[in-house]
């Protein structure tokens, strides 16, 4: 097969297994599969997703695949064009998000020979991806390549090894690399694949004072461990993007943990990957407590190193009442504290901001990382919560834009993003949606505090670090956010008030559109004192 041929036989396979979206950053390399996925577009066989930047469109995929729960293919060019698609390699593995790494290369022997772009893709992702292979012009024919791509894709969703996770075809592009004739997509058959057993449920028997974490996972699995823990009358600790945060969950169980009622605790179950805090790291370091982990993944978690059971599912058997009551009373007396003492404030406080976002947002809510989604793991309780969503792989700011648009295509859902200025900006090139591309009904809510209030609350912004602390820590950066959004064609307003916020909030996004709401970092150190002293008094 020449180049065109092979592009079109990987594109076919894909289509014939299920693939629905594809993301493409442009290059000359990797020619074959534009024109290729352009025209199975055009067949409307597949979406297809243009842009510019690989570590933008990475990260498209990883929330179009996050959104679907399936494969969705990144497509580049070579040399560092592939090295960019690292950060949301890194958070897939970590995730077991099902991306597609599919990277255009040159023939082999352009290596090693000084060749312009001509570097060493194959094992570029080393043991972050889940498998690899490599396809190349004249070697093989189509059957070479349906077995190989199918092979990987079942890798990616778990189908073969229980282990979802980012996969890595490289294909080495020899010239010509345009097509000569026109083309109508055949998808290939997909190969049946019987999915794994269904886990059988382990008992977790009444008699110890239980409480069910629930770390980042998907909403179904967070909506289901929610339910099986209210029947049994187990008080719900969840993270916010755990989608367990619903109704009868603790929302204060944070500082609840540092009370006399956290230190009774006796066992742990937890679904999910907890990450959020150090009460929660400190939970699962005890020695004292039974620390059961359901997990169907390749690993678990386990911080502390204090895992007694793993288990694939559990049914958990109807508890003390009074337990449950005990923790529902402490969540009402913290909630109530902390609302008091926010509502005291002479100006907008990233609490309230994130308790608005949280109360007002349907379909979805993505969170950024750093301090507005600890500020969401305070908030109340929505009546009818969105899906939550959150790169909580391994929890950095990279591609958070890109991810929500993802989500939000992925879906058809509107969107709503709640993250920080620092975070907006490490990935501002994700306001790049060019004009012929599917745009997605997202909301960018920024929390300007114009740095990184994250680190206030930290050892490093203790005020013995002063001197230090505002230019390597906080790196304030005066962005006009509203040019910002100007310049990428993003709607803009500015809200400074409750009210105001709300308001923005009422209707659902359309479009894109971007709020910025400007926050103080000067208090953040004290607030989060206050709110330790709630626990401990």
């Amino acid at each position: 097969m020449n180049a065109t041929e092979l592009a079109r036989a990987v594109v076919e396979t894909l289509i014939g297994a299920g693939l629905r979206d594809a993301v493409l950053a442009p290059g000359s390399r990797n020619a074959p599969f534009a024109f290729a996925l352009h025209t199975a577009d055009a067949h409307h066989l597949l979406r297809l997703h243009v842009r510019i930047d690989e570590r933008d469109a990475a990260f498209l995929a990883l929330g179009l695949a996050k959104a679907t729960g399936r494969p969705v293919p990144v497509v580049t060019t070579s040399g560092t064009a592939v090295a960019n698609l690292t950060p949301a390699v890194w958070e897939a593995a970590h995730a077991g998000i099902p991306l597609m790494l599919l990277t255009a290369d040159r023939p082999l022997d352009h290596l090693d020979a000084g060749v312009n772009q001509a570097t060493r893709h194959d094992r570029a992702f080393g043991d972050f991806v889940r498998a690899d292979t490599r396809l190349e012009t004249g070697v093989g024919d189509a059957g070479t390549v349906t077995h190989q791509v199918h092979r990987l894709l079942a890798r990616a969703t778990g189908r073969v090894g229980a282990d979802p996770g980012p996969v890595h075809c490289n294909v080495g592009f020899a010239t010509p690399l345009v097509p000569t004739d026109a083309w109508t997509p055949d998808p290939r058959p997909d190969v049946s694949i019987s999915a794994p057993p269904a886990a059988t449920a382990e008992p977790v028997p009444a008699g110890p004072r239980t409480v069910l974490l629930v770390g980042d996972t998907d909403p179904a699995t967070g909506r289901a461990a929610h339910a099986a823990a209210r029947a049994a009358r187990i008080p719900v600790l969840a993270e916010p993007s755990g989608n367990a945060r619903r109704p009868g969950a603790i929302a204060a169980y944070r500082l609840v943990l540092g009370t006399d009622l956290g230190r009774r605790i006796e066992r742990v179950v937890v679904i999910g990957r907890p990450t959020l805090s150090r009460p929660v790291s400190t939970l699962l370091a005890r020695g004292d407590i039974e620390l059961i982990m359901v997990n169907t993944r390749g690993d678990w978690i386990d911080p502390g190193h204090r895992v007694s059971r793993v288990v694939p599912a559990v049914d958990l058997e109807p508890a003390d009442p009074a337990w449950d009551d005990a923790w529902t009373a402490a969540d009402r007396h913290l909630g109530a504290a902390i609302t008091e003492h926010v509502t005291g404030l002479d100006h907008l406080d990233g609490h309230t901001l994130a308790a608005l976002v949280i109360a007002h947002s349907r379909g979805n809510l993505v969170l950024g990382a750093s301090q507005l989604i600890r500020d969401a793991d305070l908030a109340p309780v929505a009546e009818h919560p969105a899906d939550v969503w959150a790169n909580r792989g391994l929890a950095g700011i990279d591609g958070t834009i890109s991810t929500a648009a993802g989500i939000a295509l992925g879906t058809g859902r509107p969107t709503t993003a709640l993250l920080g200025d620092v975070t907006a900006l490490h990935d501002a090139g994700g306001l790049l949606i060019g004009p012929d591309e599917p745009r997605p009904d997202l909301r960018l809510v920024i929390g300007n505090d114009d740095g990184g209030s994250i680190f206030h609350t930290l050892e490093q912004g203790d005020p013995a670090h002063a001197a230090v602390f505002e230019r390597t820590f906080a790196t304030p950066h005066r962005v006009d956010l509203a040019g910002l959004a100007a310049a990428y064609g993003w709607a803009y307003r500015r809200e400074t008030t409750a009210d105001g916020l709300t308001a923005a909030l009422a209707a659902d996004p359309s479009g894109t559109e971007l709020i910025e709401v400007p926050l103080r970092r000067d208090q953040r150190r004290d607030l989060a004192a206050h709110l330790g002293g709630l626990a401990r008094g």
